[in-house]
């Protein structure tokens, strides 16, 4: 219980003040945006490459983590986009239902999670959670969104062509490359290869930052949360839940405990992070495109709300014992 106390409940309580703050709108109406891309640019960066600059490497190379890592989210994407395909809908539509039922929400919640269940020692399993899901994850899903669209749009030309791969790859390459949540821990890692000491001025500054990045990252989604969108599709949305808090940790902890070899405090970690909520990047995702927004909005706020006692239970079961 003490663990739970300490360790899941003042996020969620940060998340209520966000919730709250937003329903009353005490922060104004663009406090969602502004308070998100300082999170995105400024504080989950500082505090991601200060983290690869010290760890290296060497820390981050658990080869039996991103396999269980990476399958877990793949089954989960998979039996998603399958029964996404069920119904008469199109790839784009089924791919992001898929990405919202694997899309953990790592940044904004796991980072703060693993440093309070696990301390420092739980920064490198999170950091390289992150960079699987955006570099592999949400690549993916562009990329079969990319060419629905494309598919699309010869359909109605009348034109016989087929996707230009390599013009769709790039575009998420050079997309990949300027996301600061992507570019930041390479290049803290390009600074720990090189084993360039930090110098104290740039290690000070990303540690003011990174320390902003938890609990503004937390009342963000708060505030996200609070600006509720229907949505009529509660069968899909319910589909996307289920399969996010119960088949993606049930398929981590099988792949992390009993099939790959690795550390306990990364099989623990990749365990509490597949049972994390629906992040906001397929929301992103679905309102850049298009794509109903509202289901992966709705799918966000009740995995949410339902992962409060699914996380909390997993804490108490596999966080370390107190020395």
């Amino acid at each position: 219980m003490t663990i739970i106390v300490n360790a899941v409940l003042p996020l969620f309580a940060l998340i209520l003040l966000g919730y709250a703050a937003g329903r009353k709108r005490l922060l104004g109406p663009g406090a969602v945006d502004s308070l998100n891309k300082f999170v995105v640019w400024m504080a989950l960066p500082a505090l991601l490459f200060e983290s690869m600059a010290k760890v290296g490497w060497e820390a981050v190379s658990q080869w039996g983590y991103i396999a269980a890592t990476m399958l877990a989210i793949a089954l989960c994407f998979l039996a998603a986009w399958l029964l996404g395909r069920r119904r008469p809908r199109r790839l784009g539509d089924a791919s992001i239902e898929a990405l919202a039922a694997s899309y953990s929400n790592a940044g904004f919640m796991g980072i703060p999670l693993c440093l309070m269940v696990f301390g420092e020692a739980g920064l490198p399993p999170v950091i390289l959670n992150t960079l699987l899901t955006a570099c592999g994850l949400f690549a993916f899903s562009i990329v079969l969104i990319e060419f629905d669209l494309q598919a699309k749009a010869a359909e109605h030309d009348g034109s016989a062509s087929r996707p230009a791969l390599c013009r769709t790859v790039s575009k998420v390459v050079v997309s990949l490359l300027r996301n600061p949540l992507v570019a930041a821990p390479l290049l803290g890692l390009a600074v720990s290869a090189m084993r360039w000491p930090l110098p104290y001025a740039i290690e000070q500054l990303t540690g003011l930052l990174g320390a902003a990045a938890s609990p503004c990252a937390l009342v963000t989604i708060g505030l996200f949360l609070s600006q509720r969108r229907a949505t009529e599709r509660r069968a899909t949305v319910w589909s996307i839940v289920g399969l996010k808090l119960l088949l993606h940790p049930l398929a981590a902890y099988i792949l992390a405990y009993w099939i790959f070899s690795m550390p306990p405090l990364w099989a623990a970690s990749a365990v509490l992070l597949a049972a994390l909520p629906v992040g906001t990047g397929p929301f992103m995702l679905a309102q850049l495109y298009d794509r109903e927004p509202a289901v992966a909005s709705q799918a966000i706020l009740i995995s949410t709300v339902l992962s409060l006692l699914s996380v909390s239970i997993l804490v108490a079961w596999l966080a370390p014992a107190p020395a």
